[in-house]
């Protein structure tokens, strides 16, 4: 008997079962251990099934999450994983990282009294069991259509278009400057937020239905776009790149040892195995750690350091804790493992020693002024308030922008005053047969756009390969 939204809504949302704090800040394990089945049916039968459910409009890749959730709530696991991944190509790694409470949650009707359906853990939920169940399965290949699509890019964008069009039967070729598929997932997200066996299992699950990946290929220096459509014989082309080219501050000292960009020192520490000293590419394990920004990069950046063994490991950012965009479950996460917070404080100048090391950063205390064009308080230096803080590392994780190698090399596709990609609303850039998504169209933004961006363009080919090219 179903249950009344009455009784639906006496159900506190579950708790998240975590590793210990103190434990976790020493390790590289997953921090969330995923939730148990009956506390994961009963977090979905909180869900009231709306009439008109704005989480789907909220979910930037438009997942069903009523018919998930609502299968999942009746413990028909198999209905639900099915409803999960028709509509998501990479569940485990989106229930895992996407910032669900400024989403789907954020919209979900039970905001009105109470906290939302735990949306993201149920996701989360789903795909595991889904990974665990289904192991070699792989439904039924479409008719092959002709066509060939070249996905430039591994990352979330490329993979989530790449399974699109490989179930649409069109005969996809994923092409990774790096040696490992993933991306950002692999690089740049540690591995106690987003095992790397997972990245691999839901890559895995797409050659399975046909898509190619070809690594260390490097699009600008390897092929270059027209090389691809004009020598290589694809019809079409997705350009996923990312936006990886590091941002610095530009003061004083950023020639230092022991200054790392963000993507720098994720890399080593995430791609490279860095945290194990004998890696081939080792990173210096700071005693203390300074990292500059305030989103999801410069987390992941000062919960590593605190791994890596700094103590303290200190995030510096130049707003208040409302205006940090990174999520809110990592910031909670940090300060259980001990990191320092030094709001509204901005950095002018790393000091150095007379050997060329980093000894410390010397930063000025900010105000909050008018709104700028973010929408957030403008900070403000209050004059005189400078201090230096002891460090022996330095991370800034500022932001990125497009790195120029791929546009340099095709100059009639049509760039940004800032290098972006300028595309159309179905993502078609100005270069007939090439769509773009993700960073490299928006800039710096979050595993869960890209994918969404993906999917939308994995339409849009589909539907400009059948109206234009003849096979």
């Amino acid at each position: 008997m179903a249950m009344k939204a009455s009784e639906r809504m006496k159900i506190d949302r579950q708790a998240m079962p975590a590793q210990d704090a103190i434990e976790r800040s020493r390790n590289f394990g997953e921090v969330n251990l995923g939730m148990a089945e009956r506390i994961a049916v009963l977090e979905a039968n909180r869900c009231l099934d709306c009439k008109n459910p704005k989480c789907i409009e909220g979910c930037p890749v438009r997942i069903d999450i009523p018919e998930f959730v609502g299968h999942l709530a009746e413990g028909n696991m198999a209905a639900a994983a099915d409803s999960l991944l028709r509509d998501n190509a990479l569940p485990g790694i989106s229930g895992r990282v996407c910032p669900q409470e400024r989403q789907c949650e954020e919209v979900c009707i039970r905001c009105n009294k109470g906290q939302p359906v735990a949306i993201g853990y149920l996701e989360r939920y789903v795909a595991d069991w889904a990974r665990e169940h289904r192991d070699g399965q792989v439904s039924a290949p479409p008719a092959p259509s002709g066509y060939r699509v070249a996905v430039i890019g591994s990352g979330p964008a490329g993979l989530t278009a790449a399974g699109q069009l490989a179930r649409r039967g069109h005969a996809v070729t994923v092409f990774e400057a790096l040696h490992e598929p993933g991306g950002v997932l692999v690089y740049g997200i540690p591995e106690f937020r987003l095992p790397k066996e997972i990245v691999r299992q839901e890559v895995d699950s797409l050659r399975a239905i046909g898509v190619k990946i070809e690594c260390n290929v490097v699009i600008g220096r390897t092929y270059t776009i027209d090389e691809l459509m004009k020598e290589e014989g694809y019809h079409a082309v997705f350009i996923a790149n990312g936006a990886g080219l590091p941002v610095f501050l530009g003061i004083p000292g950023e020639n230092l040892k022991g200054v790392y960009s963000a993507n720098e020192f994720l890399t080593r520490v995430n791609l490279m195995r860095a945290y194990n000293p004998d890696a081939d590419t080792p990173v210096l394990r700071p005693k203390k750690a300074v990292v500059i920004g305030g989103g999801n990069t410069a987390m992941d950046g000062v919960r590593t350091s605190r791994r890596l063994g700094a103590n303290p490991a200190t995030l510096v950012y130049r707003r208040s804790r409302a205006e940090m965009p990174a999520r809110v479950e990592e910031v909670i996460h940090a300060e259980e493992e001990g990191v320092v917070f030094q709001m509204l404080t901005n950095p002018v100048a790393i000091l150095g020693d007379d050997r060329g090391w980093v000894r410390a950063i010397r930063c000025q205390r900010m105000g909050l002024g008018e709104l700028d064009r973010s929408g957030r308080p403008r900070p403000v230096p209050i004059a005189g308030s400078e201090f230096d803080i002891e460090c022996d590392v330095v991370i800034e994780a500022i932001g990125t922008r497009a790195n120029p190698l791929l546009t340099a090399t095709t100059p009639d596709l049509k760039v940004n005053e800032k290098g972006y990609i300028v595309v159309d609303a179905d993502g078609m850039t100005s270069k007939p047969g090439v769509f773009a998504g993700g960073d490299i169209v928006r800039g710096a933004a979050t595993v869960i756009l890209a994918m969404g961006d993906g999917k939308r363009a994995a339409g849009a080919i589909d539907e400009y390969l059948r109206a234009n090219v003849k096979v």
